[in-house]
This record gives C-alpha cells, structure tokens and sequence, in this order.
C-alpha cells in the first residue's frame, strides 16, 4: 500500500464548490483506503494498491465528472515524492513565514524552454525555482495573493495544468502520506 495526495485544481477557491465529505466519499468508492481530506481546497490523502499516480488522478477526475459533474484537473504524488518535496525547498531556510512560500506542482514537468524563458511579471520580487514537476516559489516582498505571479501565469508561460499550495499545507500533506 502506498500513500498518495491528490491535489484538485480551482476547487473551493472560485466557482467551483466541492464538499469534502463527497470528495472523501468519491476516493474510498475507488477503493482507496484511509481517506482524509485537508482543509477545504481540494487536497486528499489516502493508500492505495494502484502504483501509477496518473492512472489514479484520472480515476478520482472521471469520477468527479460522473458523479458531481464536475471537471477539475486532479493531480496526485505519493508521499515519497512530497516528503522530497517538503525537504527540498530552497527557500525555507530564508523565511518564516509561510504563507510566502509556495509550491506549484505541475501536471508535467515542462520544457527546458519555457522554463529559461520564465520570469517573474513586472519585476515583482518573487524568487522561483522549477524542479521537475514543482515550483518552489519565495513571495519576497508580500503574498500570493497580491501577486501576479499565480496559477494562471505558469500555466501559460510553462503550458502545463498547475496548483498551488502554501508551506504549511505541503507540510502537512507531507505528514500525511508519510509511510
């Protein structure tokens, strides 16, 4: 059994509403075991047999689609890969406060071209580092929130799906899958 998060895009934050209880439902229905979900965002960690995370976020995303009608993009890690995630940022060591630091994780890992081509938009102090399939992002001179540097912006400069989580939730994500 291996312990996995799935992470939904857009869910709880804009238009898109999503019932935790229906989420945690919609997981143990595939036969995923000890489903917990985190806050109200979209975030799911649960054990599974199935050893292919994309297999089962397409899984979690048809079922959303057929039972709620929703289409939300789904992205899933094991845990082995945000325990990597939680001890590999590179900003974590410059800032306390968590709500500065974020990961952006990424459906794909994206071309070596867009990311060279990645800049922060109009010289907002934001420090980023692209590994892999995450964004480890340093708000210096503020938050996300105020920010243009968001989803919406890797997506299109990158051309792959993303969502964000601040620190302490990959933190606690990370708790949560942990072996």
């Amino acid at each position: 059994m291996t312990r996995y998060v799935a992470l939904l895009r857009g869910v709880n934050v804009g238009t898109t509403r999503l019932a935790m209880a229906d989420l945690r439902r919609i997981v143990t229905d595939l036969g995923h075991e000890d489903v917990k979900t985190y806050l109200q965002s979209g975030n799911v960690a649960f054990g599974s047999t199935v050893r292919d995370a994309e297999k089962l976020a397409a899984g979690i995303a048809r079922a959303l689609t057929d039972e709620l009608a929703l289409t939300v993009p789904v992205l899933v890690r094991s845990g082995r890969e945000l325990a990597a995630i939680a001890g590999g940022n590179p900003y974590a060591d410059r800032e306390d406060d968590p709500t500065r630091l974020l990961v952006a994780f990424l459906a794909t890992a994206p071309r070596k071209s867009t990311v060279d081509a990645l800049a922060a938009p109009g010289g907002e102090n934001v420090s980023f580092t692209v590994t892999g399939r995450e964004v480890f992002l340093h708000y210096v001179d503020g938050g996300y929130g105020r920010s243009k540097f968001t989803n919406a912006y890797l997506e299109k400069k990158l051309g792959v799906v993303a969502t964000s989580r601040n620190w302490k939730s990959v933190r606690a994500l990370a708790e949560m899958t942990a072996s």
